[in-house]
């Protein structure tokens, strides 16, 4: 039977010499701010390693969201709307502390461990056969997660 947090335990032993990226939370501008034109921002609020659709944290474990990168506001044209959006996430992520060019977690949520370590399943996470399982595509493949990581942390390595 795996056990979730040897597996994570091991894991973060593993990465420690691999750099990390940063999960961002938005934050409305300040009723003060807004007063003077503030703008929303996104805030650094953790560290993590990104390994494909999860991040493993110091002592949290994430399932990966959405990834942009920071950039300063600048007026652009765009062809679609959903381009708009993204320049100005990542215009939000920038005035929030991210530094140009930046990767920005966004969109995470946070696995239940103890859930999981249990029998449960939260986020790509699930039991089969005395398993952990990840599902690692929107298609629903599943694969042990202990190879799983294995995998990653090779990618993350080279």
């Amino acid at each position: 039977m795996d056990d979730l947090a040897a597996i994570l335990g091991d894991a973060r032993a593993r990465l420690r010499d691999v750099p990390t990226v940063r999960l961002g939370l938005g934050r409305r501008a300040r009723m003060v701010a807004r007063a003077f034109g503030g703008k929303p921002v996104i805030e650094p609020v953790a560290r993590a390693h990104h390994l494909g659709v999860v991040l493993i944290g110091q002592e949290k474990l994430w399932a990966t969201g959405d990834i942009i990168r920071a950039a300063p506001d600048e007026r652009r044209g765009f062809t679609a709307e959903s381009q708009r959006v993204r320049a100005y996430m990542s215009g939000m992520a920038f005035r929030g502390g991210f530094a140009d060019g930046e990767t920005c977690h966004i969109d995470w949520e946070e696995i239940d461990v103890a859930a999981v370590s249990v029998g449960g399943a939260d986020g790509p996470l699930s039991w089969r056969d005395d398993r952990i399982m990840v599902r690692w595509s929107p298609a629903g493949f599943l694969m042990p997660f202990s190879e799983y990581v294995d995998e990653r942390i090779a990618l993350a390595g080279d």
